[in-house]
């Protein structure tokens, strides 16, 4: 099972959901979805985005449990 730990990493850098999805380009709804773990899979592409604007890696936001 992969765990979204995304609503944790902006809870630490402060930031909204809104003004993230307005610096990586993609729509709240979007994020949303991605950080309500509701998503069926990640850009790349994406992941990478946020990693750059929250300053972390891939593996802050995903985790993996068995």
């Amino acid at each position: 099972m992969i765990v979204v730990n995304l609503d944790i990493v902006m809870a630490r850098r402060k930031i909204t959901l809104s003004e993230l999805a307005e610096r990586i380009g993609i729509t709240p709804a979007n994020l949303s979805i991605l950080k309500t773990g509701k998503a069926k899979a990640i850009r790349f592409s994406t992941l990478e985005a946020l990693c750059k604007e929250l300053n972390c890696q891939p593996g802050d936001i995903l985790e993996h449990l068995p």
